[in-house]
């Protein structure tokens, strides 16, 4: 017997097991009506209305519903309102221009376009044939207007959701994944996380982002209390942590140097210390990074490395017993790894060094792009576009390909220079690149910001020189007030390139 997996079975496990149980405690600070502490029978019952709302308005199985949101309690319900019974959901990135959005929203055909309340003025220029505010004034409608929605009998390669890339690089582009992408992912993130119903998850990554790697399902299928978190902020992470028991959160390593921060002037001891487990991904942190979260915070520390078009998960990186004896500098070097290949996960690296994947948890196509689907998934591997190593069963990136720097016929990992200079007191925040040199051909480039010292340019190369080779070690500092970075923590390294870059037909050198 066959049954097609569906990203609504785990909305109905959770209102079947936990029906009264509190599975969302909305952010109570935001624009629109907190929705407060919903169960899980509330939140199944709203995703009903919604589908039923979706009929009444003539959406068809496969029309796509976009939502322009920060975190929030009526996007967690519409992971499951809109996808559950057929539709597309397409979460998009709250950072984004109008013009960029207008764009994703064009370029997807939204039948449907709901907006958060802080962001109503891109209802000026951007709009689908349905445009809704979300707020009290149209949850009865949207959420809560009775009836029932027309049953939908699921296919599992259908298209559940479309979620468009950071463009960190070029034009974002529609990763396509399929229910059972989203099922999968969501199945095996859990189980290597080790999540049961006795967690409670904080929402610090965006749910945009790869569906906030796809917690909201394995979340609320595992009956976990959820904590819908707006905005990022150090102390106020800190402060949930404390007020709701918090025991698991995903995050980029920018989110956990602010959680840093706070808990240098945190008063008492640090909440969660020896209970939350925090798991990172978006850029391999530094080894400083990881040492202060184990040892300032108490919080373990998990990495886990994948894309938007792998739903995200490829590999896991988790402490292991056969690493206990070692020093917790060891530790951390180890754990700094991308991880080793998640359940179901293939791993390679070819001959120019890229990472290629094969996972039942792979994006279906790139949506009305068939150029770009053929040449990421040609010889039925996933091109990451990433630069790494594999070996002893674990992954380590070196590189975006994009981000290598070839200086004087040597090939530089800009994370491992970038490693070093973030162990350096004076550096809060650095970025490498390379930029064109009549010499060197690229010249090893440090894009530094300080925690206000007053440190010199010689001063920084000098300490790269006691722990790098004379080539990896940058030949040019900049100081600077700070680095672009996407909503989801990523360094928009091609901001940084362009003035250096300017006039020039391609970005080798």
């Amino acid at each position: 017997m066959f049954y097609p997996l569906n990203v609504k079975d785990f909305l109905d496990r959770a209102e079947t097991v936990y029906p009264d149980r509190v599975g969302v405690t909305d952010e109570p600070s935001q624009p629109a009506p907190s929705l407060g502490d919903v169960s899980y029978r509330a939140l199944a019952s709203a995703a009903r209305q919604q589908a039923a709302w979706l009929d009444s308005l003539g959406v068809p199985v496969g029309g796509r519903v976009a939502m322009v949101s920060h975190n929030a309690g009526r996007m967690l319900t519409s992971f499951f309102g809109v996808s559950g019974w057929g539709r597309i959901f397409v979460p998009i990135n709250f950072r984004l221009s109008a013009a960029e959005i207008s764009y994703i929203v064009e370029h997807c055909s939204a039948d449907v376009l709901l907006v958060d309340p802080e962001l109503s003025g891109l209802l000026s220029s951007v709009t689908a044939k349905h445009t809704y505010v979300l707020g009290s004034s149209s949850d009865a409608e949207i959420f809560g207007g009775g009836g029932s929605p027309v049953p939908w009998a699921g296919d599992e390669a259908a298209t559940c959701t479309l979620n468009y890339t950071s463009g960190t690089t070029a034009r974002p582009k529609g990763v396509q994944l399929t229910h059972r992408a989203n099922w999968l992912n969501a199945t095996v993130f859990a189980l290597h996380a080790g999540v049961s119903d006795r967690d409670v998850y904080l929402h610090t990554l965006p749910m945009f982002h790869a569906n906030g790697w796809g917690m909201p399902y394995a979340m609320t299928g595992l009956g976990v209390h959820q904590v819908v978190l707006r905005k990022v902020d150090g102390a106020e992470i800190l402060r949930r942590v404390a007020s709701h028991g918090v025991t698991v959160m995903c995050a980029a390593p920018a989110v956990l140097n602010a959680v840093l921060d706070a808990a240098s002037s945190w008063e008492g001891e640090i909440p969660g210390r020896d209970r939350v487990r925090v798991i990172l991904a978006g850029a391999p942190p530094p080894t400083r990074t990881i040492e202060r979260i184990r040892s300032d915070l108490g919080w373990e520390f998990i990495q886990i490395y994948g894309l938007t078009e792998t739903a995200p998960i490829l590999t896991v990186n988790r402490m292991r017993s056969e690493w206990d004896d070692l020093p917790a500098s060891e530790q951390a070097r180890l754990l700094g790894r991308a991880g080793a290949p998640a359940l179901g996960v293939r791993l390679s690296v070819d001959g120019s060094g890229e990472v290629l994947a094969q996972a039942n948890h792979n994006l279906d196509a790139y949506w009305e792009n068939p150029s770009a689907t053929a040449e990421a998934q040609e010889g039925n591997w996933f091109h990451t576009g990433d630069g790494g190593e594999f070996s002893d069963g674990y992954l380590s990136i070196t590189d975006r390909k994009k981000d290598v720097i070839i200086s004087g016929g040597e090939n530089v990992s800009s994370i491992e220079v970038e490693d070093v200079l973030n162990s350096f007191p004076a550096v809060r925040e650095v970025a490498v690149i390379g930029i064109p040199d009549e010499k060197w051909g690229e010249l090893v480039t440090a894009l530094v910001v300080t925690d206000g010292s007053d440190v010199s340019a010689d001063e920084v190369i000098a300490f790269c020189r006691t722990k790098l080779a004379g080539y990896k070690c940058p030949k040019r500092v900049e100081f600077v007030g700070e680095l672009p970075r996407t909503a989801t923590g990523k360094l928009q390294k091609f901001k940084l390139r362009e003035p250096f870059w300017e006039g020039r037909t391609r970005q080798v050198n």
